[in-house]
Formats: C-alpha cells, sequence, structure tokens
C-alpha cells in the first residue's frame, strides 16, 4: 500500500462516523450540550470540518469551501469568516454555531471530504516531506500536518458520537 492509499484509508473512514453522529438530530438535539459551555454535537462536527477544510485548503493551495457559498448562513453564523475553525472558542462562541439542521453538517463535510480524497489521490510519498508550516519546531511536514487533521477529526467525531448516545439516553 502505498502513502496516497494509506491516507485515503484513513480520511474515507470518516464520512460513515460523522453521519452516524449527526444522522437523524434535529436542530435543537445537535445544540444540545451535556452542560453550559460544553460542545454540543452540531459544534463538535463544524468545527472538525472547518479544521480538515482550513488545514487542507492551505496545503492545496486553494480557498476554503467555507468561503465559497452561504454556509455560515446555515450555521447560524452572521459571515464566513475563513480564521473561525472553532480552536479556543468562548462558551458563547460554541453556543452561536448552531447548523439548521443534520444535512446542513453534512453538506459541508461532504464537500471538505470531496475535496481532501482528490488531494488525497494525486500524492506522492516524496509530496509527505514537503514543509507546510515553519512556524513551529521542528516545521511541519505535509506528512505530519495530514495525520494532525485525521487525529483531531478522529477524535471529535467521536465526542460527537458519544454526546449523541448521551442525547438519545434522554
Amino acid at each position: 500500500m502505498d502513502a496516497s492509499d494509506l491516507l485515503i484509508e484513513a480520511y474515507d473512514r470518516l464520512p460513515d462516523l460523522v453521519r452516524g453522529a449527526v444522522d437523524g438530530l434535529g436542530p435543537e438535539q445537535l445544540h444540545q450540550a451535556p452542560r453550559r459551555g460544553a460542545n454540543s454535537v452540531g459544534w463538535l462536527v463544524w468545527h472538525l470540518t472547518r479544521i480538515q477544510d482550513d488545514h487542507l485548503a492551505d496545503v492545496i493551495g486553494t480557498e476554503q469551501i467555507w468561503v465559497t457559498g452561504d454556509w455560515a448562513g446555515r450555521f447560524g453564523l452572521a459571515d464566513a469568516d475563513p480564521s473561525d475553525t472553532g480552536y479556543g472558542h468562548t462558551p458563547e462562541q460554541v453556543a452561536a454555531v448552531r447548523p439548521e439542521n443534520a444535512r446542513a453538517l453534512l453538506d459541508y463535510y461532504d464537500a471538505v471530504h470531496a475535496r481532501t480524497r482528490r488531494f488525497l489521490a494525486g500524492l506522492h510519498a516524496d509530496d509527505l516531506d514537503r514543509v507546510v508550516d515553519t512556524s513551529w519546531d521542528p516545521p511541519v511536514t505535509l506528512g505530519v500536518r495530514l495525520v494532525s487533521v485525521i487525529d483531531d477529526d478522529l477524535q471529535h467525531v467521536g465526542q460527537a458520537a458519544y454526546l449523541r448516545g448521551l442525547i438519545e439516553a434522554g
């Protein structure tokens, strides 16, 4: 198995996990958090998608999907700030992310995943050594960035699935 196939295998696990976390939940369930200030299912899936969108757009050298349509409006946000990925959100900012429904989350995630998959399909092993971020010591390579994104996404989708279980248990 080459590097591209390995990364596609990892990233292709996410769509079913994302669907399992949100499919069938209504807007209030997506916004429900286990306590005030905690993350909701909707925020977690929005955030994991924002991270993938932001980080992949950066390494590809393209515009984020988030800023190409009315995504912000579908999430109850006034504008599509490309720097707002949810990292460091206050409880008020977390609460402000209100997906209109599960379809909004799935549509955004599917668009980001499709672009990610196209990018991964064209990767070669030597591409993974390309430095993509010099603000860290050591500098971050493409391979490290891709692993970081999948790690973050898997953690957050697991959290979303756990929260879904709590919501359904009532």
